[in-house]
């Protein structure tokens, strides 16, 4: 039996360990490199241009990595191909309820994610992918992972994510409420649906002296407060790529010296008046360090106790409890914590059809609603109400 690999940790969420496979009858390894936190297969065999789809899906199923040694595009279009066979692969029963498909969908999209990573690519030290008509992905693979000291195997479908990841940084993305562009970095959520900070545009402040952003990602809503003349604002999130995010686009901005980025677990140190945060609202497993931003399997930032004139985690109110209003398991719904009382709701609708009917809580069924309490703790996010306690938060 073969020893357990080495395992490295690089960067957040991502995992390095040896990758094995047999060639022209020689044990080969390298670097296995993964974002998602997922570990190399036991199994890892060379695949090229003769490779059919069917084939690919059969051994990716069962467990072997197929590491690629032909054409760059070639092996994009047999992604492709896969993605189509396991697209037509029968779910199961069908769903008695909505919690069922939730829960369906899920699974099935675990099963997708495992075999379409099975594809893998080669990559030199400098990130290059060593295959005929590669792209160039260096830029994309430095400033996701960093400077690389040695050669590594990654997922293609993992490459596709960077370079996504790259335009996106690159370009930016127009936020209508803050009349300018986010940069979101690799491995931070990107407001694309920006309803949330359409809210936090509109929503009455209780005071402009100070403000906690709680998870700020990108820095948007810390932006936005900053551009409503809220004096002094403190940006936490637990993901560095997220505070390194969150300082390029507040300096980009002009918000720098109004605005102080911190690595922290939901609050900083100290006192602040006004607390938002888009908090993640769906109580389910994240499948890869992205997916936290919107699954939390037991959103503790919903169980953070909030009291006049106290602490967090020192007794009183809930921000907010992890069940759906019909009881079932859902998204976070706000309750009134001690101090705190319902003083007006504020709704928002998608731009356009699709947006505009959302798909259903996993936990009730009903679409998910924008709403706001006005006061000075504010929590943001789709199926949830903006929950407010009149307190100060130390």
């Amino acid at each position: 039996m073969s020893e357990p690999p080495d395992v490295v940790g690089v960067g957040a969420g991502a995992v390095m360990t040896e990758f094995r496979w047999t060639e022209a009858g020689q044990a080969r390894s390298a670097r296995w490199r993964s974002e998602s936190g997922s570990a190399p297969t036991a199994q890892g065999i060379v695949a090229g241009d003769t490779l059919t789809a069917d084939a690919a899906c059969r051994l990716a199923r069962e467990g072997h990595g197929l590491l690629w040694r032909g054409d760059f595009q070639n092996a994009r279009k047999l992604l492709q191909a896969m993605a189509r066979r396991v697209d037509r692969r029968p779910q199961g029963d069908p769903p008695r309820t909505s919690a069922e498909a939730f829960q369906q969908h899920r699974r099935a999209q675990a099963l997708r994610a495992r075999t379409l990573g099975m594809l893998l690519l080669p990559f030199d030290a400098d990130h290059r992918v060593p295959l005929r008509r590669a792209p160039d992905v260096r830029q994309a693979c430095l400033e996701a992972h960093g400077v690389a000291a040695e050669p590594y195997v990654a997922s293609l479908r993992e490459l596709q994510g960077l370079i996504g990841a790259h335009e996106w940084r690159k370009k930016g993305v127009e936020v209508p409420a803050l009349g300018a562009r986010i940069h979101p970095h690799y491995g931070v959520f990107t407001p694309i649906r920006a309803e949330y900070a359409g809210l936090a545009a509109k929503a009455p402040l209780p005071s402009r002296e100070s403000a906690f952003d709680v998870g700020t990602g990108t820095g948007v809503l810390a932006a936005i407060l900053g551009r409503r003349g809220v004096k002094r604002i403190v940006a936490t999130d637990l993901d560095p790529r997220a505070v390194a995010c969150a300082r390029e686009n507040l300096e980009r901005l002009g918000l720098g010296p109004r605005v102080e980025t911190r690595l922290a677990d939901l609050f900083p140190e100290g006192r602040a008046r006004l607390v938002v945060c888009n908090p993640p609202w769906i109580p389910a497993p994240p499948t890869s360090p992205l997916e936290r931003a919107v699954y939390d399997r037991e959103p503790h930032a919903a169980r953070v106790p909030v009291r006049p004139g106290r602490a967090p985690g020192t007794g009183g109110g809930r921000l907010a409890d992890p069940v759906g209003p019909c009881g079932a398991p859902g998204p976070a719904v706000p309750r009134r914590a001690a101090g705190g009382h319902r003083s007006g709701r504020l709704e928002s609708r998608g731009p356009n059809r699709r947006a505009a009917r959302p798909s259903p809580c996993p936990g009730c069924g009903r679409p998910p609603l924008l709403r706001a309490r006005e006061g000075d703790h504010v929590a943001l996010a789709p199926h949830a109400e903006l929950f407010v306690s009149r307190a100060n938060v130390a």
